[in-house]
């Protein structure tokens, strides 16, 4: 069963423990983005979102938020208009995110597919995404469901995150926060303090091993072959 003559051996050699954990570790406070998924006044993507802000700075975290009031939608405007230009940014800046979405018609919200939408795979030759931390919630108009959460986790591995185990999905949204935006005590909210936590964790984790991480076989091999068929072509 060791066989592998179809293995390029030189491409894959044994993991390396010291490149997953390295001695020179990040000591900025980790920066995480926060997206949500509804423009309503009372928006309790966007409530549930800040109160997992509150946690992560209470863990250490600088947290930043995008605000989708006025983005374009995906393709109706080139990538340096200045809305998709500030995603892209902070994006970028960041090492982990986290979705809110509110649960429309049993999938996430258009206006939180927009942003994700407007998220690239590649960007002058970086892929923004891949490597960093991601963390799913969702909050339901009547009883728990996991459509949103699991639509994200799909979004989220195509995009090459981090997605953490733990998630939040919180039923019955209008009746888990008080009168000034701030959710209730309940098994809702120690959910969503259980995932901030996990983001964070996973986060520190991985920070620092993002390139490590993202370093494949499959690349490195077509990567050499391809410098092997330009190097040994007859003519030039």
């Amino acid at each position: 069963m060791t066989d592998t003559p179809n293995l390029n051996d030189a491409l894959l050699p044994t993991p390396d423990s010291d490149a997953l954990f390295p001695q020179a570790r990040s000591t900025h406070a980790p920066r995480i983005l926060m997206l949500y998924g509804s423009l309503r006044p009372r928006s309790f993507s966007r409530l549930a979102a800040e109160e997992g802000a509150r946690i992560l700075e209470h863990l250490g975290a600088e947290v930043r938020f995008f605000d989708p009031t006025d983005l374009p939608l995906p393709d109706s405007v080139e990538p340096d208009h200045p809305r998709v230009a500030e995603l892209r940014n902070l994006v970028t800046w960041s090492e982990g995110m986290v979705w809110s979405s509110p649960e429309r018609h049993g999938s996430m919200s258009a206006i939180m597919k927009a942003q994700i939408d407007w998220i690239p795979l590649s960007l002058g030759g970086v892929r923004p995404t891949q490597g960093k931390t991601l963390a799913v919630m969702q909050v339901c108009g009547g009883s728990q469901s996991f459509n949103a959460v699991n639509q994200l986790r799909i979004l989220g591995r195509w995009m090459r995150l981090v997605t953490i185990p733990n998630q939040s999905s919180v039923a019955k949204a209008w009746n888990e926060f008080d009168d000034d935006g701030r959710m209730k005590p309940s098994p809702f909210y120690n959910r969503v303090v259980d995932v901030m936590e996990e983001l964070m964790k996973f986060t520190l984790l991985t920070r620092d091993s993002r390139a490590y991480f993202g370093d494949r076989y499959s690349e490195r091999n077509e990567s050499h072959a391809a410098l092997s068929a330009r190097v040994n072509q007859a003519t030039i």
